[in-house]
């Protein structure tokens, strides 16, 4: 099962998102992240993440849901 077929779940309950959040997982504070890929938004091309660490001394990225 895909993680956004476990992301929409019916009811939000504890039961359904904690399994989600595995911010043990996470890099922690001065850890690179992993390098993943990433689609542009203006033309759905691929890109990664590596990219984007090559053209600025500081990157944020910021994962959220607008749900």
């Amino acid at each position: 099962m895909s993680q956004i077929t476990n992301y929409n779940y019916e009811a939000f309950t504890p039961e359904n998102y904690l399994p989600l959040m595995r911010f043990d997982e996470s890099p922690s504070i001065g850890v690179p992240a992993p390098d993943f890929p990433l689609w542009r938004m203006e033309d759905q091309s691929q890109t990664h993440l590596s990219e984007y660490w090559s053209q600025y001394r500081y990157l944020v990225v910021e994962f959220g849901s607008f749900t």
